[in-house]
């Protein structure tokens, strides 16, 4: 019988120390950033950016609608009138404002513009633009000064 140092030849008496390895091998991902690379510097070229053609300012078929322009003072009475030289002003009512905005209309998709003084609160034109689109009128915008 062999004694406690012998060795049976199946390398138990051999003791290696294995530890886990800390380090990381970055060349796998190196080898896959170079390839996606390339593959986006081919690609890039290739891609077609798109073209929006806009309208010229000849081009237009019809004749621009007359606008209808609606003034809101700051003591609560509104204006309706043609946006044309000389037009008359009519004075109304926030109730009667829809009303005699479409007696104005010469179509009936005519634009509305709102006119409002700097003083006025911000209820009152609201108030304004709430008739006028609950009356149908959709296309009413807010005038603005330019300094």
């Amino acid at each position: 019988m062999a004694g406690p140092g012998a060795s049976s030849g199946r390398g138990f008496g051999l003791r290696r120390s294995r530890r886990a390895l800390s380090e990381i091998n970055v060349v796998p991902y190196i080898d896959v950033t170079l390839v996606l690379l390339i593959i986006f510097m081919v690609t890039a070229p290739m891609i077609v950016t798109g073209t929006i053609d806009l309208p010229r300012v000849g081009q237009s078929s019809k004749n621009p609608v007359a606008a209808i322009e609606v003034t809101v003072r700051r003591d609560g009475s509104h204006g309706v009138r043609l946006r044309q030289q000389g037009a008359e002003e009519t004075r109304v009512s926030r109730s009667e404002l829809a009303e005699a905005v479409r007696a104005l209309a010469p179509a009936p998709d005519s634009p509305v513009i709102i006119l409002a003084e700097r003083e006025v609160p911000y209820d009152t034109v609201v108030q304004a633009l709430n008739s006028l689109q609950a009356a149908g009128l959709g296309r009413v915008g807010l005038a603005v000064r330019q300094d």
